[in-house]
């Protein structure tokens, strides 16, 4: 009995110490447009600078940006890093901009665990601002994905007509 009891202990105490315990440390990622929370707080409104350098998340259906469907280009609100075409914007019913796929090059993916889970999480590639996230029940007809960003993330620059 005595050795059962020793055996029992020892794989509870294995067990115990499995991964979901060990403190990862995330790489600090080097961007090409990098600035101190003081000059990021210059130049950024007080919600723009909650969404993109504190990954925060705006109210849905606040931003005005939601609603626009003009032709043009939706810019990084931080470094103007052009983001998403309007071409690609679809009404998700979300109450956030969305897009089914970024400019090419200019948006990177992270894995976000804030709410216990994995997420997708989009930051701008130029600066690193966070964007919002990437889901899989985007428009089929397309590419599937749904990039569902925070407005205030967002500078939108009319298509220019000659």
């Amino acid at each position: 009995m005595k050795k059962i009891l020793i055996l029992f202990i020892g794989i509870l105490t294995i067990s115990c110490t499995g991964n979901a315990q060990k403190e990862t440390k995330k790489e600090k990622k080097e961007y090409a447009v990098s600035k101190t929370n003081k000059e990021w707080k210059e130049i950024l409104t007080n919600d723009q600078y909650y969404i993109l350098r504190q990954a925060g998340t705006e109210r849905p259906f606040s931003s005005p940006l939601n609603k626009v469907y003009a032709s043009g280009t939706f810019h990084c609100a931080g470094c103007n890093t052009p983001l998403y075409e309007s071409e690609h914007k679809f009404d998700s019913g979300t109450g956030w901009p969305s897009f089914d796929r970024a400019v090419k090059g200019n948006v990177s993916v992270d894995t976000d665990y804030k709410l216990g889970y994995a997420r997708t999480e989009l930051v701008c590639g130029t600066c690193g601002g966070h964007l919002g996230h990437v889901f899989n029940d985007g428009p089929r007809e397309t590419t599937g994905k749904r990039h569902c960003i925070n407005g205030d993330a967002l500078i939108f620059e009319p298509k220019q007509t000659k």
